[in-house]
Formats: C-alpha cells, sequence, structure tokens
C-alpha cells in the first residue's frame, strides 16, 4: 500500500495516559509529510527524467542503428566500386594488351615483307647486273667486231688504193 502525505497528515493516535505531546506529534506528522511530499514529487521528477532519457537513449540508438546500416551500405557500395574500378582496369589492360599484340604482329608482318622485298630487290639487282654485264659483253664483242671489220675493211681500202694506183 502506498503511504501519501494526506495519510500521514490524518494519521491518528490513541492517546494514553502520559503520552507524547498531541501538538509535537501532529508538528512532527505534518513536517514528516511535508518532507514526503517533497521527496514523492522529486521521485516522480526523477521517474520522469528516467522516461524522458530513456525515450532519448532509444532515439539514440535507433539513429546509431540507422548510422551503422547507412555505414554497412556505403562500405558496401565503396567495395563494389572498387571491384568495379579493378574489374574495368582489367578490362582496359586486356585490351590494352590485345591492341599491342595486334601492333607488334602487325610490325613483324611488316618487317617480313621487307625483308622479303629486299631479298626480292637484291635478286632483282642480281639479275639486271648480269643482263647489264651481257650486254656490254655484247657491245664490247660487236665493237671488236666492227673494229676487225674496219680494219679489213680499212685493209681492203689500202689494197683499192694500191690496185687504183697501178
Amino acid at each position: 500500500m502506498k503511504t501519501t502525505p494526506l495519510d500521514i497528515q490524518q494519521q491518528q493516535f490513541k492517546v494514553k495516559f502520559r503520552g507524547f505531546d498531541i501538538h509535537e506529534v501532529d508538528k512532527f506528522l505534518e513536517q514528516v509529510a511535508d518532507a514526503f511530499a517533497s521527496l514523492r514529487q522529486e521521485n516522480e521528477n526523477l521517474h520522469e527524467n528516467v522516461r524522458r532519457l530513456k525515450l532519448e537513449s532509444q532515439g539514440y540508438k535507433e539513429r546509431e542503428e540507422t548510422f551503422k546500416r547507412a555505414m554497412l551500405n556505403s562500405q558496401k557500395v565503396l567495395e563494389q566500386m572498387q571491384e568495379n574500378a579493378r574489374k574495368s582496369a582489367e578490362l582496359i589492360i586486356a585490351d590494352a594488351e590485345v591492341r599491342a599484340e595486334k601492333i607488334l604482329n602487325r610490325a613483324h608482318n611488316r618487317l617480313a615483307q621487307l625483308h622479303e622485298d629486299i631479298v626480292e630487290l637484291k635478286r632483282q639487282r642480281m639479275q639486271i647486273e648480269v643482263q647489264i654485264s651481257s650486254v656490254i659483253e655484247a657491245h664490247s664483242k660487236l665493237l671488236e667486231i666492227g673494229k676487225e671489220s674496219m680494219e679489213i675493211s680499212d685493209e681492203d681500202d689500202s689494197k683499192l688504193k694500191l690496185l687504183k694506183k697501178f
């Protein structure tokens, strides 16, 4: 049973011979009732503060949970972005490697073609040198033959001149 300040103030005691002074007892009961009322009010205020602090604490806990979820979501998004960036970088590198390989293959093919062209040009040069050498030799022979025929012709002419003189 809860005792109220009014219960304390209205409390009655039996009067006995040589008992306590009624006025002093009443005055004391009134002081106790006032103190009790004050303590009761303070207790109610403290209960109200506890209730308010519990609500605040609950609000903070809810915000904390919200922040935790937001942080976890942010962390997941960040990890996903990092993974996407890593995959993108790998794709870019792979593409660059494929392009570089194609460029190298084209360069090797071009180099091989140039070597083949050089070999072919050397062969053609040798062929042309042989042909020119043959033409020069043929012309030299023709010149010699022409020279011999000129000499023979000159001899014939000198014989004719001699014969004409006679």
